[in-house]
């Protein structure tokens, strides 16, 4: 059965880190060597988003310009990427600094094809529990991007700390009137790495995240997909 309803909300801090110049396999063993001993968990999947902006992206740019306090909107689902979505989840992401709080409403099936339009997206919500407020949510938004990846999961010994790791990024530009899903852009090269944890766990994730040597970044697929399909300067 479908869970329709609002699920409970998820508070945290995401550190995020954008790789490049070395192979998935080395950042696979450089999280495996970690002192906190992470292992993988669950099976390596596909994750397919939906994201959704205004008609000036005020989303693109708050992260473009830094803002502190963010909110992002997306339909989520995993494994395949066209044709019939049974599951898809609306997530309302907002973010402070590091903190970030997810809401997540789960949504009655979607198809994904060339006759994509707003329609179908209000059609998916209308039968959800939470369709009034989802449905005020979206009257400033349209959907603008299309993404897929492949995540990995790693989960440290104390299950205190959790790594994803993100490959083989793929974006489409969508608008909500017509769309052939025929242009897409596509980033093989780049990985990127999240630290998610416990508000109560902060104190030791300088240590934890200090142990990699890479930069941690305000790095966004979100930003990268719009700024590769649509030519926009990030």
């Amino acid at each position: 059965m479908i869970n329709k309803k609002k699920q409970p909300p998820v508070v945290r801090y995401e550190r995020k880190f954008r790789i490049s110049g070395i192979t998935r396999g080395q950042v696979d063993h450089l999280i495996k060597s970690h002192p906190a001993f992470f292992s993988e968990i669950y099976a390596q999947r596909f994750i397919n988003n939906i994201y959704f902006d205004t008609a000036g992206f005020k989303s693109y740019h708050d992260n473009i310009y830094g803002v502190s306090l963010r909110k992002k909107i997306r339909i989520r689902w995993y494994g395949d990427l066209f044709g019939f979505i049974k599951q898809p989840v609306m997530e309302l992401k907002l973010k402070n600094g590091l903190l970030c709080n997810k809401e997540s409403y789960g949504l009655s099936s979607l198809k994904l094809n060339n006759s994509f339009s707003n329609n179908n997206i209000k059609k998916c919500i209308h039968n959800s529990e939470s369709y009034d407020f989802l449905n005020k949510e979206l009257l400033c938004v349209n959907p603008v991007l299309l993404n897929r990846y492949s995540r990995k999961y790693y989960l440290s010994s104390d299950k205190k700390y959790r790594i994803t790791v993100d490959t083989d990024l793929l974006y489409y530009p969508v608008n909500g009137v017509y769309n052939n899903f025929i242009y897409n852009f596509s980033d093989k090269n780049t990985i990127v790495l999240e630290l998610k944890y416990d508000v109560s766990h902060d104190e030791q994730a300088d240590e934890i995240s200090a142990y990699f040597p890479f930069r941690m970044t305000r790095s966004s697929k979100y930003v990268d997909g719009i700024t590769g399909v649509y030519g926009f300067c990030s």
